[in-house]
């Protein structure tokens, strides 16, 4: 990692337009057409992966570990969110975030979350040996 600038402070904003596949209704989580809580989180989390990915040496990646985050007021389907990130903490491979959600200038979510930073490769073939070595199978 860059030492140098991955420091607290930094920040992101992403926009996106919640769609129908993002209400409560369609992933499972409740019965309204209003931005679900899940993809809230997603959003935070992609948001968060986003911002550190730059500044991260080639083959690595960020993993989400951890979420603590409220719902405060919905977002319908059909408009447009902001979604802040702010790296807070920095103990080795552990990143810590403030994660924030708006409609129309009205916070909506906000919270913290966790990522690990991680060698994409080595991460993968942990996977691997992990499901080679598992007594589960599918039937």
């Amino acid at each position: 990692m860059d030492e140098t600038t991955l420091r607290p402070g930094i920040s992101k904003e992403n926009r996106i337009m919640v769609k129908g596949e993002h209400s409560a209704k369609s992933v499972g989580s409740g019965d309204v057409k209003v931005l679900s809580t899940p993809s809230m989180i997603a959003f935070m989390e992609a948001t968060s992966r986003d911002l550190v990915q730059p500044y991260l040496p080639e083959g690595c990646t960020t993993v989400g570990t951890r979420v603590d985050v409220r719902h405060l007021s919905p977002a319908p389907v059909g408009q447009e969110i902001v979604v802040r990130s702010e790296l807070i903490g920095v103990d080795g491979r552990r990143l810590v975030f403030k994660v924030e959600a708006f409609w129309r200038g009205n916070k909506v979510g906000e919270g913290t979350h966790e990522r690990y930073v991680v060698n994409l490769n080595r991460f993968l073939e942990k996977v691997r040996r992990a499901v080679r070595t598992s007594t589960y199978s599918e039937r």
